[in-house]
C-alpha cells in the first residue's frame, strides 16, 4: 500500500482517501498459485520504499504538473478505451479536491505513444478523453506505451474540473530503467502497477487544486443486505457484525459509510 502521509486526516489510523478507494481495489485479482499480487510501486528496485503520490488533505500539494510535450492534439474522441496492438493496460483511480472530496465530471484527456514509441499526429490513435463519474472515478483501457529516445515510459494527461484551470501532467511506470535518466521523471507521479495474466493493471489518484468541504457521513441506517452492520457507526478493530447472512470482523478502525459494506471492502472487514 502507499505510505500514509502524517498530515493526512485519519479515521482510526487510515485516511478517508484510503477508505474511499477500498471499494475500487477490493475486486479479486487472479493470481498464480502461491503468489500474492505484485504491486510494483510498493518498493523500488533497491527494495526501499518509493515516494508516495500526494494525498488529498487540507494544505497538501495537488498532483504536480508537467510539460505538455510536442505531441498533444486537441479534440480527441470521447472514449475510455484506446484500441490498438500491444500489452493491455488498464489505469483506474479517483480525482479528489484538496479537502479529499471526490470530484465528478472532471475532464481527463489521455494521449500516449504506441507500442513502438510513436505518436499518431494524423489521426487519433491512442488518444481519448472521458469524464469522472459521480464518485470521482475513472478507468482507462489502453496498452503499455513504447519507448522513444530520451524518455522513460509514460502516459500524458490533462485534467480539468468544471470551471477550474487545466492540470497537465504525466504518469510513470515503476521499475523502468530510464526513470533514473529521464530529466522529466517525477516519482510523485508513479502509478501503482501489477501484472495480471498477460496484461497490466495500474492505479493513480489525482488531487486537483479545487477547494471544498470534506465529505460528511451519512446518518445511521440499516444495511440493504440485512444484519447488524450500520452506516455512520465508528467501528474498532476486532468488532464483529453481520451482513447479508454472514459474520465479519473489523480489521481497521473507521466510521462506516455507504459503499463500505463488509463484503465490498476486504481492507476493513474479514469473514469471521
Amino acid at each position: 500500500m502507499e505510505r500514509e502521509n502524517p498530515r493526512a486526516e485519519r479515521q482510526g489510523g487510515i485516511t478517508r482517501k484510503t477508505l474511499f478507494k477500498a471499494a475500487l481495489i477490493a475486486t479479486p485479482v487472479p493470481l498464480l498459485a502461491g503468489q500474492a499480487p505484485a504491486l510494483a510501486r510498493d518498493t523500488a528496485l533497491s527494495g526501499g520504499p518509493l515516494t508516495p503520490t500526494p494525498y488529498c488533505d487540507d494544505g497538501d500539494d495537488p498532483t504536480p504538473p508537467q510539460t505538455e510535450g510536442p505531441y498533444f492534439k486537441p479534440n480527441s474522441p470521447h472514449r475510455s478505451v484506446l484500441p490498438g496492438a500491444g500489452t493491455t493496460l488498464t489505469v483506474s483511480g479517483y480525482v479528489f479536491g484538496l479537502a479529499c472530496q471526490p470530484l465528478a465530471n472532471v475532464l481527463l484527456d489521455f494521449w500516449q505513444a504506441d507500442r513502438n514509441g510513436a505518436y499518431d499526429n494524423v489521426t487519433y490513435n491512442f488518444r481519448g478523453h472521458q469524464f469522472t463519474n459521480a464518485q470521482g472515478a475513472f478507468k482507462l483501457t489502453t496498452i503499455v506505451p513504447g519507448l522513444y529516445p530520451g524518455r522513460t515510459r509514460h502516459i500524458h494527461v490533462k485534467a480539468q474540473a468544471p470551471g477550474r484551470p487545466v492540470l497537465t501532467t504525466q504518469l510513470y511506470f515503476p521499475g523502468e530503467p530510464r526513470n533514473n535518466t529521464d530529466p522529466l521523471f517525477d516519482p510523485a507521479l508513479l502509478m501503482t502497477v501489477r501484472t495480471v495474466g498477460t496484461g497490466r493493471q495500474g492505479t493513480f489518484d489525482f488531487v486537483l487544486n479545487v477547494p471544498g468541504a470534506p465529505p460528511t457521513d451519512s446518518p445511521t441506517s440499516p444495511p440493504p443486505g440485512g444484519g447488524t452492520w450500520r452506516v455512520g457507526v465508528t467501528y474498532q478493530a476486532g468488532d464483529q457484525v453481520t451482513y447479508g447472512g454472514a459474520a465479519y470482523r473489523c480489521l481497521q478502525g473507521h466510521r462506516s459509510q455507504a459503499g463500505w459494506e463488509p463484503p465490498d471492502v476486504p481492507a476493513l472487514w474479514r469473514r469471521a
